[in-house]
């Protein structure tokens, strides 16, 4: 059988692999709606907490909290709290965050520009599936 273009031609090519199931991991973490939205927002600045609940959307706080930790845990937000009463927390994009909040943007970019040809072609489909 011919080799494919672009296939390694060795199977067992474990640093490949290792490379794979690491970004396949990170996307698996940094793909998802919450974490994206949560980035996006950061990317304009600190926020606290409510602040930053308010902004992004129908999240709940459970939900919230959760991204943030994940995103603590990664290296991407950072988490300050001010010992006042009650204590005030304000997270913030690191550097790896502000980072990883380029492509996100660019992603929120390309949706608003293409929205209206998303909206043509789901509309399309409909009319396609509705005629079967």
């Amino acid at each position: 059988m011919a080799e494919q273009e672009g296939t390694l031609s060795t199977p067992d090519n474990h640093e490949d692999t290792a490379h794979c199931e690491h970004i396949s991991r990170m996307l698996a973490r940094i793909s998802d709606k919450w974490t994206l939205l949560v980035v996006r927002v950061l990317g304009q600045g600190p926020r606290r907490f409510n602040a930053l609940r308010r902004e992004v959307g129908e999240i709940s706080q459970k939900v919230l909290a959760s991204t943030l930790r994940d995103l603590e845990e990664n290296g991407f937000v950072t988490r300050t709290v001010t010992p006042v009463t009650p204590p005030q927390v304000e997270y913030e994009l690191t550097d790896l965050g502000r980072e990883l909040f380029k492509p996100v943007q660019g992603i929120a970019d390309w949706v608003v520009a293409n929205s209206t040809r998303i909206e043509a072609a789901r509309a399309a489909y409909a009319k396609r599936r509705a005629r079967e």
